[in-house]
């Protein structure tokens, strides 16, 4: 396959990577941020205090993580199919791909939560804050950098969870190796591929640690 050939699809292959990792990413910090933040409150000692609930939830997410994302993928396709109408496209692959990323994603944030010092939060508690203000106020503004690590992290596991997703028609890079480069034997498409994946985690991996910097950089000038 001659370059002229191989760029329309490695175009098309790599827009719809991004794309379905950019809204995979959006629906997993939107359902993994609250969940990791809930299992620091009720845990041991937290502020809302409940270990029923923090069991379960917790129990939920290790068994979210522990599933291998090709069997999830294959296991969610009526699910999938009830919510976007197919499981086919990369818009039907946000669905498996943000459920796979949820548990993931909930650990991180966990895990930067419970580093903030608890002196804060109990300053805040003597002025009065209650557990909204807490939140808003000093786990999260300080976890941020950590959290942002976490994100960029989770984003690299999705790009590599989209290239699986091409395997059971979810378009994308991943897709297009499969078809035009492992079908056909085509080894130079099947490296290229490789090398455009390797740029996107590339960047996404700069551009997420410039971003820890410069909160590093403010929070010490602050």
């Amino acid at each position: 396959m001659t370059w002229s050939e191989m760029q329309p699809l490695l175009e098309q292959g790599t827009v719809d990577t991004l794309y379905m990792v950019l809204w995979a990413t959006v629906v997993t910090v939107l359902g993994g941020l609250p969940l990791g933040i809930l299992l620091v409150l009720t845990d041991k000692g937290g502020l809302l205090q409940n270990r029923p609930v923090n069991k379960v939830v917790g129990a939920i997410v290790n068994i979210g993580r522990s599933l291998p994302f090709i069997i999830l993928l294959i296991a969610l396709i009526p699910f999938t199919t009830f919510v976007v109408g197919t499981f086919i496209g990369p818009t039907a692959m946000i669905v498996p791909l943000a459920i796979g990323a949820i548990p993931f994603f909930a650990r991180l944030v966990e895990t930067s939560v419970r580093e903030v010092d608890h002196g804060l939060v109990e300053a805040v508690q003597a002025m009065g804050g209650g557990i909204p203000t807490i939140v808003r106020k000093v786990l999260l503004p300080q976890a941020l950098p950590s959290l942002i690590s976490g994100v960029t992290t989770t984003v690299i596991v999705l790009i590599g969870y989209s290239a699986m997703a091409g395997a059971v028609g979810g378009e994308g890079l991943g897709s297009k190796a499969v078809t035009y480069g492992y079908q056909r034997f085509d080894t130079t498409f099947m490296l290229v591929t490789v090398v455009v994946l390797v740029l996107i985690v590339t960047v996404v991996q700069l551009i997420g640690d410039g971003v820890v910097r410069l909160l590093a950089r403010r929070g010490r000038t602050a």
